[in-house]
């Protein structure tokens, strides 16, 4: 079985790793082929290929950057399903769910069109006689990205389109677990006019990773992926010099109010919760009722909409579903240990998704959905990302108390509150210690205009993803200060004036 190798240099690099790994269809548990894992000296060729194409592509103007991205977005929507399809087959989520991450990337590759604009640095005229001050937006260099196996379009698409349209080149390093699609968005960029080089694909593990971690040629590196790995990144990475943004775990709780609409919060819930099967960085698995009343209610609607979910193969089907398997095997027994660690620990499972099988799908990686109440903070599934399909309702008496729970966890990525009350609302936003806050909205992420990232040790580094703050990190800041004096003047005086 060939293994599947990078692209490098604007073509595909058939792989010269003795190292290989497989990747499984999620919803049969079927190998489909193999990828190289990339050796230190692959991934040295894309870094050297990437400088060497950083002379010309940063001279290239913003406008003409923006028109191949204008072409790549065209090109990314007439292959959508195709896109989808792979992503499904690879990762397990159900198609209309891939074709939504493709819409959340795009909006990033828009956003990243408008750089003409978003590159227009600042102007001050006569800071002294005839003396001017404007600063420049300089592109940094090589930059590499190293994303998840949850998105495998949407996250490197929150990276490579902002980066290269700042005139930056491109390694990406995706998940090994569902590596296709960052090869198939790499020929679609080259198809829409990007030159050779400015953006390569290297497959691989740690072994890879660690070149772009030390590489002096690599001036950025963005990571999303979980808390330990993140940590590992910044610091690796700053040893070395180099500008970072690493995203890592979350827990995200969903503040339910006694006067929420009990209806868009259920609503609201199944999809956050069980959305993509739980793996997903803003998946709401938490929810704090205020009053028992509202937890018994809550649990009640859930179990009851629960018991309606289909859960199959993300494609192949007549009827999609509303959720499909994970990711690998070893993932989902890890979802299932927390499952029994929840009942061990004396939460109360009113939904078992243990020893869920499909038919026609039996060894298919699935978990099915999960619900627990009566959990507890300091319990296990209320203070680690599971990762998977297990929703916790934690009960308190009082909002005070559920804000206390929220600022206490050591993450800090989203969070949302339901209520109809305007003033508790505008209090939770600004005294949730939560990166993104949602209002009657259970997954708070951003548009493309806006950036991404969370607080505490959901984020290291001090920029979030897309948006402005995207822009700033693949810039560096240069300030001109010039004297064009209006003309010679006898005894004129050049120098610059005192300060005072």
């Amino acid at each position: 079985m060939t293994a599947l190798g990078n692209f490098i240099n604007g073509q595909i690099a058939p792989s010269e790793s003795s190292r290989v790994a497989p990747v499984f269809n999620p919803a049969t548990g079927a190998e489909q082929f193999r990828v190289g894992l990339s050796s230190a000296t692959e991934t040295l060729t894309a870094v050297a290929n990437a400088e060497a194409a950083f002379l010309t592509w940063s001279k290239v103007t913003p406008l003409n950057r923006a028109r191949i991205l204008f072409k790549f977005k065209e090109l990314v929507e007439s292959n959508a399903d195709e896109l989808a399809t792979l992503i499904s087959s690879e990762h397990g989520k159900v198609f209309s769910d891939a074709k939504g991450e493709l819409t959340r990337g795009l909006e990033v590759v828009e956003f990243a069109c408008g750089i003409p604009h978003l590159l227009k640095g600042e102007h001050s005229l006569n800071v002294g006689r005839d003396v001017d001050s404007y600063s420049l937006m300089m592109p940094m260099g090589v930059c590499a990205g190293i994303s998840p196996f949850n998105f495998p379009a949407m996250v490197p698409m929150w990276m490579f389109p902002v980066a290269i349209a700042c005139g930056n080149t491109f390694v990406m390093k995706p998940s090994e677990k569902n590596p296709s699609t960052s090869i198939r968005l790499a020929q679609l960029l080259t198809e829409a006019g990007l030159p050779d080089g400015v953006f390569n694909v290297v497959n691989g593990d740690k072994e890879s990773v660690d070149v772009l971690l030390k590489d002096p040629r690599i001036q950025a590196v963005s990571f999303v992926g979980s808390t330990p790995i993140a940590e590992y990144i910044y610091a690796t990475a700053c040893k070395n010099g180099k500008r970072v943004q690493a995203l890592g775990g979350a827990k995200n709780h969903m503040v339910v109010m006694p006067d929420a609409d009990p209806a868009q919060v259920v609503s609201s819930l199944m999809g956050a919760a069980y959305g993509s099967a739980g793996e997903r960085c803003m998946a709401i698995s938490v929810a704090i009722c205020i009053g028992d009343a509202v937890a018994d209610k809550l649990i009640d609607n859930l179990e009851k909409e629960i018991s309606k979910m289909r859960i199959g193969p993300g494609i192949g089907l007549d009827i999609e579903p509303h959720m499909g398997p994970l990711i690998t095997r070893q993932h989902a027994n890890k979802v299932l240990e927390y499952i029994n660690q929840g009942v061990n620990e004396g939460a109360k499972l009113v939904v078992d998704g243990r020893n869920f099988v499909v038919t026609g799908s039996e060894n298919g990686y699935f978990v099915g959905p999960t619900l627990f109440d009566d959990v507890k903070p300091g319990m296990r599934i209320h203070q680690e990302e599971i990762f998977g399909p297990v929703l916790s309702v934690v009960r308190v008496d009082t909002y005070d108390d559920a804000l206390a729970i929220i600022n206490e966890h050591e993450f800090g990525n989203g969070t949302a509150i339901f209520t109809r009350d305007g003033d508790t609302a505008r209090q939770f936003a600004e005294q949730a210690q939560v990166g993104m806050i949602g209002i009657n909205v259970p997954i708070p992420v951003p548009m493309a205009f806006h950036s991404f990232g969370g607080w505490k040790r959901s984020l290291f580094g001090p920029l979030h993803m897309h948006g402005p703050d995207g822009v700033r990190f693949y810039t560096r800041m240069k300030t001109v200060t010039a004297r064009w004096p209006t003309g010679l003047r006898a005894g004129a005086d050049f120098s610059m004036p005192t300060m005072k």
